[in-house]
């Protein structure tokens, strides 16, 4: 997707979740930044159905409807209802994903676009409600090559580029047919079928070195049908490393869903006359997951082996230490 086009889009999720009122193509097109710039009445409605499109397929409900039997165009809007999420219960290492993904829009640019979207809103009339707290961050960083790959993909153009590969500070030029760019494991890919290879290939976007250079005519490029990008990139990235201990702990009933998502229950345990879960887990980073699970507090008790239990139990006497000498 294009960078205009990822404006484009979350000005209209702002401008549709911000009012309670139907919305017409019309009023849209006059308060939304990026509609204004459509050369015709149809080439916007063709702008304004694709994006429609899009929305619905992001999963983001819209709605249509009159604000009253007078109305003879119906409107759109967002139901904020239905587009926010509930409580979620997350575990530590979830909610940092989940904050990563919170800071991967951060541009002036379009936080800029969204303020004038809700203050074109006002200045038409429109009911704004001011006291909800923001759904959307319109923020979009990540490395140089990420904005020119996407708008590559969008307008279906190869592009040529230097690469540097894995533990070599040699860069090669590369030609590539991009296909779509992904996120895995943290970091960003372009796929798409290397000309200079003959082959399907993945590159990281942190190795690409220099700008990105579009060649060839737009539309050449066409994304084969059935094809998974993402495991495409899985595939052959790092292989994941086998578990170096197994752990056994005991997990309160209803609790702690994010230690159950990685382990498997094995049976019931009491402690204390307290019944609860017997949870196996393999742990990759044994001193890591002493951090998080004794954010789990007392609804998690490490049972095996006797390092983590201690790991564990040293860092929960340190919070109480902190506590106390904060009193």
């Amino acid at each position: 997707m294009s960078t205009a086009r990822a404006e484009r889009l979350v000005n209209l999720v702002l401008a549709l979740l911000s009012t309670r009122q139907y919305l017409t193509a019309e009023r849209i097109r006059g308060i939304v930044p990026g509609y204004g710039d459509a050369a015709s009445d149809e080439a916007y409605f063709r702008m304004f159905e694709r994006d429609k499109t899009e929305l619905r397929e992001l999963g983001i409900p819209l709605e249509t409807g009159r604000n009253s039997a007078f109305d003879a165009i119906e409107g759109y809007r967002i139901a904020r209802r239905d587009y926010e999420l509930g409580e979620i219960d997350l575990a530590p290492d979830e909610a940092a994903a989940v904050a990563l993904a919170s800071r991967l829009w951060d541009s002036p640019e379009l936080t800029g676009q969204a303020q004038g979207a809700l203050v074109k809103l006002r200045a038409a009339g429109l009911e704004v409600d001011d006291q909800a707290p923001t759904v959307v961050e319109p923020r979009v960083r990540a490395e140089p090559a990420f904005g020119p790959l996407l708008a590559a993909v969008q307008n279906g153009q190869a592009v040529r580029f230097e690469y540097r590969r894995s533990g070599s500070p040699e860069r090669i030029m590369r030609t590539l047919e991009p296909w779509g760019v992904v996120s895995w494991r943290a970091r960003w890919y372009v796929v798409g079928h290397d000309r200079d290879r003959g082959a399907t290939r993945c590159f990281r976007l942190s190795r690409v070195t220099g700008r990105v250079h579009a060649v060839g005519k737009p539309g050449e490029v066409r994304r084969p049908e059935g094809v998974n990008l993402l495991k495409l990139v899985s595939v052959t990235g790092e292989s994941e490393p086998s578990p170096v201990t197994a752990a056994r702990l005991w997990v309160a009933d209803g609790r702690a869903a994010g230690v159950r998502r990685r382990g498997t229950v094995a049976g019931r345990y009491t402690i204390d006359g307290e019944e609860g879960d017997l949870v196996e887990i393999g742990l990759y980073y044994p001193e890591s997951a002493a951090d998080w699970i004794s954010a789990q507090g007392p609804d998690v008790v490490v049972l095996e082996p006797d390092v983590l239990a201690k790991a564990v139990q040293d860092r929960l006497e340190a919070v109480v230490a902190r506590q106390g000498s904060a009193r």
